[in-house]
């Protein structure tokens, strides 16, 4: 059962992380989608304004090309290098001002965005009739090729659109062209904000749905381990009940023996005393088959059948029985207080202390010692063991349902299935409270306050 239960829950924890795993895969793939969609915007939209930069100020334009036409020619005469060429066109004195123009274009034209941008050199070629063509430089984009803009890095940029140029000229009656290819990049400032904006509903939608995920496997979890639980108490509950059930009737049997012997009968107070100990055990073990019948595991509220019982008395007898059931088992007695009436249910009070007594003996005391004083307006009883004790980290559970100290049964008394949540809720349903001082080791002491 339990290696099932552990398949069942390692199999829900794997669908759990798959399906999560599914709806991140979905998110980020949404989230993608919207992304090459945002860029295909803005690439749109500057598309519409920038065509080919000669609508932002002609007169730079054929500034920019009467310079690569100067540069061209200086080429052709010999009087600089490739390099030089290549750092005349990327130095140029236009940068500054085309920047600011295409920026102010930007902003007017698109208020909604602050946009970055940056347009590189990628080749400067010239083309003659009687020559192959001499290529000054050809390279893949690069924030160092920048010809306006102000962006530092393309890292994060994406390209906008790829311009080629050309431009024909005549050097010493030989016609020449000039080919030129620069790309512009934009980074759009704060664009993941705008992506997830735009993706509100998905996101929200995706974490509720994981949640819910969640929160249905937890729920899940819970049901499977309370069932888990109780059917394991159910089980508890019918072997330990029989051992309940043989506790009274062992003292019967005894009892009975003891009847048998001739000085028993002879002696009237020691025959009144065992059938007096026949009788209380008789109507408990009446009262036990009730329990069951009535359903004792049920979490409805304990109806006390309460009269009033001189203490004392009522806990001697509770001891004699004990001594009965357990003659190996030493018990002691001081009653610091005489007489004492209180209004008590008889049977669940004495189940709740017999739980105790058997407990210690479980636990692994042969010496039990009980003794009762008045505190104030409570009826203390103090029930002290010398067996193996509880650890300070496990006493806050003692009471706890179901909860069952680790340390292993040291003796065969299992009692009714409840332990120590039961002897609390009895103890609960007469007003007043139960505690226990524990070290591992050195025994333990209950202690039971009643309302006098």
């Amino acid at each position: 059962m339990k290696q099932r239960i552990n398949l069942l829950i390692a199999f829900s924890v794997i669908a759990l992380i798959v399906l999560s795993t599914v709806q991140c895969y979905l998110v980020k793939t949404a989230y993608d989608y919207k992304v090459a969609q945002f860029h295909t915007q803005i690439k749109n939209e500057i598309a519409q304004i920038s065509n080919d930069y000669s609508d932002i100020d002609s007169a730079l334009v054929s500034k920019k090309e009467e310079l690569y036409k100067s540069l061209s020619e200086t080429y052709f005469q010999g009087q600089k290098n490739k390099l030089d060429i290549k750092n005349e066109v990327l130095r140029n004195e236009y940068q500054s001002a085309l920047t600011r123009e295409i920026q102010r274009k930007f902003e007017r034209d698109l208020p909604n965005f602050k946009i970055d941008f940056a347009i590189v050199l990628n080749k400067f070629i010239l083309y003659q009739n009687t020559k192959k063509a001499d290529t000054i430089f050809s390279e893949k984009p690069f924030i160092r090729n920048k010809l306006y803009g102000n962006l530092a890095s393309l890292n994060h940029a994406f390209l906008v659109r790829s311009y080629v140029g050309t431009t024909n000229g005549t050097y010493k009656n030989q016609d020449y062209k000039l080919l030129t290819e620069d790309s512009m990049y934009v980074s759009v400032i704060d664009w993941e904000m705008i992506i997830l904006r735009r993706m509100t509903f998905v996101l929200i939608l995706s974490l509720l749905s994981i949640l819910t995920l969640i929160t249905l496997f937890v729920i899940a979890l819970k049901a499977l381990i309370k069932q888990k639980k109780v059917s394991d108490v159910k089980t508890d509950f019918i072997n330990n009940i029989t051992h309940e059930l043989k506790t009274p009737l062992a003292t019967l049997g005894i009892s009975t023996k003891i009847l048998e012997q001739k000085n028993i009968r002879e002696n009237d107070a020691n025959f009144t005393a065992i059938v007096n100990t026949i009788s209380r055990q008789n109507n408990r073990l009446q009262n036990l088959i009730d329990q069951v019948m009535a359903n004792s595991l049920a979490e409805n509220e304990i109806e006390l059948q309460k009269e009033k019982i001189e203490t004392e008395e009522f806990l001697q007898a509770i001891v004699n029985d004990f001594k009965i059931t357990y003659p190996e088992i030493e018990i002691k007695t001081r009653f610091e207080t005489q007489k004492t009436t209180l209004v008590l249910d008889k049977f669940h009070l004495t189940t709740a202390i017999l739980n105790v007594l058997e407990n210690a003996v479980k636990y692994g005391s042969n010496t039990i010692f009980i003794k009762t004083k008045q505190i104030d307006n409570q009826f203390s009883i103090s029930i002290e063991d010398n067996g193996i004790g509880i650890s300070k980290n496990k006493q806050a559970l003692l009471f706890e349902k179901f909860y069952r100290v680790e340390q292993g049964n040291l003796h065969n008394t299992k009692g009714l299935g409840l332990g120590l949540y039961y002897v609390d809720q009895i103890v609960k349903a007469h007003q007043g409270s139960v505690n226990v001082i524990s070290d591992l080791g050195k025994g333990a002491q209950f202690t039971i306050l009643l309302k006098v």
